[in-house]
């Protein structure tokens, strides 16, 4: 695969204000659905801004990350994922390879909806450090899911409209706390030139779900690859906005008129560590995800057979571990 990374203005990812959404103009929802279809048909990767998460709220989660990174080894590795059933909790650096032969040079922790064991696939109770090792970080991680929750909700009404859907055509599949709703936060160790180009941070992907929404300081590092001109495209960092793409099960389900697009993270070339924080709304593990009527053109076939949220889930995450 091609390494070029390509700056070019023409090549920058869009950036959309959605305040009017909130306030309810109708003028505007129609403005943010014909840009949200442009963006999404291609290159499937924006940025929003004017969106409903304090920005106060924001820091105050990535001003608390270092502190849980840096606890000593052995008391990240008491609450590893593969300890949890829902897979919640503590990844290592080197744990997950996305594009091989590179391991993922990130090291992790991920938190969805508190519920009881068994509640089903990927979901359950969290595992959290002891406040004393960590003070509030239980409780701004937890203000922040529930927030950026509540946006990935208007997110998703927004791409109906885009789809010239009624407006909570999503709302069943994204709207329960029984949803596989999913927020983890990474750090990039920094690195050198020379081991930059040998190593990610996140290697080659898509995303498995439906949308992601990324929160990332201001160091950058994510690239959005553009097929056209076998090319990676650097995401600039626009402050209090956040990076949204699609995923293969969004893509799966318009009959691939929104597109999952390539994305990777550069190893950071700093003495910084890099931090970020990933949304995955994925919807009712129930959810049978097959063709949207209105993304047929006239006599053309879905592409893909139905399929629940659930079995496309465990066929990604299986190739990836």
């Amino acid at each position: 695969m091609p390494t070029t990374t390509i700056t070019t203005k023409s090549m920058e990812i869009p950036v959309i204000d959605v305040s009017g959404y909130f306030t309810g103009s109708e003028t505007d929802k129609k403005r943010i659905a014909e840009e949200l279809h442009a963006a999404c048909c291609a290159p499937g990767f924006f940025q929003i801004t004017g969106h409903s998460v304090p920005s106060a709220l924001r820091q105050r989660l990535l001003s608390i990350l270092p502190s849980f990174f840096a606890l000593p080894s052995e008391k990240k590795t008491a609450l590893h994922r593969s300890q949890s059933k829902c897979l919640r909790g503590y990844e290592q650096v080197g744990a997950q390879k996305l594009e091989k032969p590179f391991s993922d040079q990130k090291e992790g922790f991920m938190i969805g909806h508190e519920l009881p064991e068994d509640s089903g696939y990927l979901r359950g109770p969290n595992q959290w450090p002891d406040n004393a090792d960590v003070p509030s970080f239980q409780a701004i991680f937890t203000e922040y899911f529930a927030a950026v929750q509540d946006l990935s909700i208007s997110l998703f009404r927004m791409i109906a409209l885009s789809l010239g859907l009624p407006e909570k055509y999503f709302d069943d599949f994204v709207s329960s706390e029984q949803s596989i709703a999913m927020c983890r936060a990474h750090r990039y160790p920094p690195t050198t030139p020379e081991k930059a180009e040998k190593s990610r941070g996140i290697g080659a992907h898509t995303d498995f779900g439906a949308l992601t929404l990324l929160l990332q300081d201001d160091l950058g590092g994510l690239e959005v690859y553009h097929r056209p001109s076998e090319a990676w495209i650097p995401v600039k960092p626009i402050k209090d906005a956040y990076v949204v793409n699609i995923g293969d099960m969004l893509e799966r389900w318009t009959n691939q008129k929104y597109t999952s697009t390539l994305h990777r993270v550069i190893s950071p070339v700093s003495i910084k560590d890099r931090y970020s924080v990933a949304f995955f709304n994925e919807g009712l593990a129930s959810q049978v995800i097959e063709c949207i009527p209105t993304c047929l053109e006239e006599g053309e076939k879905p592409l893909f057979p139905p399929i629940t949220a659930e079995e496309h889930l465990r066929s990604r995450y299986g190739s990836s571990y």
